[in-house]
């Protein structure tokens, strides 16, 4: 750790409800930003509603992201949720009187090479068919915009509606309002399983004790597939292992969120800067990595420039890790309350180089504090937010891949719909668990293109 612990000593603390509840309508396992919004939708019905988390609200890669809010650089399949998530972030406060940090600053990509230039081109085209409002800007405007910023850049692309919240405030924030609407709050409870009766849903195993329920969602984030795994649900998913850190307060620098082709910055309420290497993240090499290469490969192959390939200590812990364990037994989720990985320094200090370079004004930053996080990865890059249709009454909510900070709250909205059997805000096909290739062939699925995917 280069210094304090800025990111954990700012992450609010939710207590625990003392007692378990009986039986609800709905258990939602896990308190991401994913579990936490699903809660809050479904409690704003009127829906009895527990949430379930084995370590700390938002204690994993909920608070450990970039803090990005954005609908830019989406992939069309996505951007309905993206748009939808938007408003939300927007309403928070309005809506349901609590603060995320949110702020509408817009963000803007920066470009210098023409494979960069060429990607921006697409999200710009992919913009104005979903209206979004935008900018183009060629070399020359790029610094009337980015005041202090060095020549070098040859395409910028701005989106005005976008914005950054604080990934610290978020999901504790969310959780609380959900409790304010009636849903039990449970902390350092983990879900051992389920058990069903006639077929369907009927409890959630805690820890503490089953709650009864005619629904579970899974909302695990990066522990999502083991816990389905035990179910004898495949969940195609492994985990990319980002690093960050805070620089202290510096002046002269924009106040939106600005991503280049090796760095990324966003500044926080605190004054400080959350800083990264973009578009380099590891890729441990873990057993998972060997059973899923067939649905991996192809976007291995197309991202392999993003993504470093290492072996370590990850492979032989997951190696290690019970993959099925009973109701009655402690499990992994108990042994690891809270995913902790080291950040790799090396990206870290070479995201300060690269920024310091580019804006003069960061030319006396320090990192004050650095972290990782685990990415949950699916082979497309889309998450699942569906039903499972082997076992009534049990939905997954994961696979985010880096998306999920941005479009949690649209996510759990159009969780809480599907359940209560509403009209969705978004089509949710494109979200569905069977589009892999394992799910497709255990229900003999043909298998159809995303949209937008080639």
């Amino acid at each position: 750790m280069a210094g304090k612990d800025t990111r954990t000593a700012t992450l609010r603390q939710i207590r625990s409800d003392a007692a378990i509840p009986h039986e609800v309508d709905i258990v939602v396992i896990g308190g991401g930003i994913a579990g936490v919004s699903t809660a809050l939708f479904l409690a704003d019905k009127g829906l009895r509603v527990c949430l379930c988390e084995k370590g700390q609200i938002g204690a994993e890669q909920s608070s450990r992201n970039w803090g990005w809010t954005r609908q830019m650089g989406r992939d069309p399949s996505e951007m309905p949720l993206s748009i939808e998530s938007m408003k939300i972030w927007r309403t928070f406060d309005t809506q349901f009187g609590i603060d995320v940090g949110y702020r509408e600053t817009g963000i803007i990509y920066l470009c210098r090479s023409a494979r960069e230039i060429k990607e921006a081109e697409g999200w710009a085209e992919t913009g104005k068919m979903f209206q979004l409002p935008q900018r183009i800007l060629e070399a020359g405007q790029i610094g009337s915009v980015l005041p202090g910023i060095e020549p070098g850049f040859k395409f910028a692309l701005q989106t005005t509606s976008d914005g950054r919240a604080e990934p610290t405030m978020a999901a504790p924030a969310i959780a609380l309002a959900a409790r304010t609407l009636g849903a039990s709050v449970l902390t350092e409870c983990a879900v051992r399983g389920i058990e069903t009766s006639g077929g369907r849903i009927c409890a959630a195993v805690t820890e503490k004790g089953p709650i009864r329920c005619s629904s579970i969602v899974v909302a695990g984030g990066a522990w999502s597939r083991l816990f389905l795994g035990n179910l004898d649900i495949e969940f195609p998913q492994l985990k990319i292992l980002v690093s960050a850190a805070r620089v202290d307060p510096v002046s002269g620098v924009p106040e939106m969120p600005v991503g280049g082709g090796d760095f990324a910055f966003r500044k926080r309420l605190d004054g400080g800067f959350t800083i990264a290497l973009r578009n380099t993240n590891i890729a441990p090499i873990v057993p998972d990595s060997f059973r899923l290469l067939p649905e991996f490969l192809p976007t291995f192959v197309k991202s392999w420039r993003e993504l470093k390939l290492r072996i370590g200590r990850q492979f032989v812990n997951e190696y290690a890790m019970p993959r099925r364990w009973a109701l009655d037994a402690t499990t992994p989720f108990e042994q690891v309350r809270i995913l902790d990985p080291a950040p790799h320094e090396p990206f870290n200090r070479k995201a300060v180089k690269n920024l310091q370079r580019v804006f003069p004004a960061f030319s006396s930053a320090r990192i004050s504090d650095d972290w990782a996080g685990l990415i949950d990865a699916t082979p497309d890059g889309i998450p699942v937010i569906d039903h499972v249709e082997e076992l009534p009454g049990l939905y997954v909510s994961s696979g985010f891949s880096g998306h999920g900070f941005g479009i949690g709250p649209g996510a759990g909205m159009l969780m809480a719909q599907l359940i209560a059997g509403e009209t969705p805000v978004v089509d949710p096909a494109p979200f569905r668990l069977n589009r892999f290739r394992s799910n497709a062939r255990k229900h003999d699925v043909k298998l159809q293109p995303v949209a937008g995917k080639a």
